[in-house]
């Protein structure tokens, strides 16, 4: 059968991930480093990252107890407590920080709403690495929410102090849903100046749902534990279109593309180009394809590498 595989675009590494991946790979070919360079948790999530970057030498642990003392450790682009840093400090650590940027500026909504007496509601899934590292900012203020169910059954001391945060990597149509509940809970709820989730996700749904449109089946590369594929692979299903999460070619199934004549690919923020490379080649080797590209939003944003890489030569 003759194929179609209409290519979502944007898709594949965000201007976060791809700092994050370039943090531990410069580390890792600094010549002049002194020992191994430690990462708490997985630097993104992704498997074939964390297994590339381990070929290299870094080292992922969980916790800081498993790095030496005064050796390097690396944050992950999903952000860290306060508590963490603290406990690093303490062990003598040399950190250096891969948190996204946009992370960064939940963290610091999270502190000052907290500052001005507010209840903080952290719209997120509970016990995903960015949602603790937001939660730690302010534990004794903060509740999370995850639905608008939970959000209409919240109760906090002050009705009229509540403001509300959300996790960057969240299904756009589900957090209006639990903001919109949120709203009517609390009429004087409080929200961030801009959107919390981040351009690359809002992207990256928006570009699968228009590829749905037109696709019998919807392909999304990405691991398991990555939030924002899984929340393309939503997407797509809300359209009504059969929808899998794969971590790489090898993962497709007969079954699921033996009828498909237009196959919609993308791949999460965190999942390298190259996947995506794999997946339409072994496409190929069951038939003849065609590609095609849907462009729905161009990328330009970057950031700066951490600051002790910045002040290196």
């Amino acid at each position: 059968m003759e194929r179609t595989v209409l290519l979502a675009a944007p898709r594949s590494l965000c201007a976060g991930v791809e700092r994050a991946i370039a943090t531990v790979a410069r580390l890792l070919a600094d010549p002049d480093r002194e020992g191994p360079i430690y990462v708490r948790k997985q630097i993104v999530h992704n498997t074939r990252v964390v297994r590339e970057l381990a070929a290299r030498g870094a080292i992922f642990v969980d916790e800081l107890d498993e790095v030496p003392m005064d050796a390097t450790v690396v944050f992950s682009a999903h952000g860290v407590s306060p508590a963490v840093r603290e406990q690093a400090r303490r062990r003598g650590l040399t950190v250096v920080d891969a948190t996204c940027p946009l992370v960064t500026k939940v963290h610091s909504e999270a502190k000052r709403f907290a500052a001005r007496g507010d209840t903080v509601v952290l719209i997120g899934h509970a016990g995903h690495e960015e949602v603790e590292g937001t939660f730690g900012e302010a534990p004794e203020a903060t509740v999370i929410v995850d639905t608008p169910a939970e959000a209409a059954a919240l109760r906090v001391p002050d009705d009229s102090r509540v403001s509300y945060l959300t996790q960057t990597t969240l299904s756009i149509e589900e957090t209006e849903a639990t903001v919109a509940a949120l709203r009517q809970r609390f009429p004087k709820l409080h929200g961030p100046a801009s959107a919390d989730i981040c351009y690359a996700s809002t992207n990256r749904q928006r570009a699968v749902e228009a590829i749905s449109a037109r696709s019998d089946l919807v392909l999304v590369v990405g691991s398991a534990n990555s939030s924002n594929s899984q929340r393309m692979v939503e997407v797509a299903r809300r359209q009504g279109i059969p929808a899998h999460l794969i971590d790489d070619a090898s993962h497709i199934h007969d079954e699921w593309i033996e009828q498909a004549r237009i196959i919609g690919l993308s791949a999460g923020a965190s999942a390298p180009a190259v996947l995506v490379d794999g997946v339409i080649e072994e496409l190929r080797r069951r038939g003849p394809v065609t590609v095609e590209e849907l462009v729905i939003a161009t990328e330009t944003i970057t950031f700066a590498a951490p600051s002790p890489l910045r002040r290196r030569p």
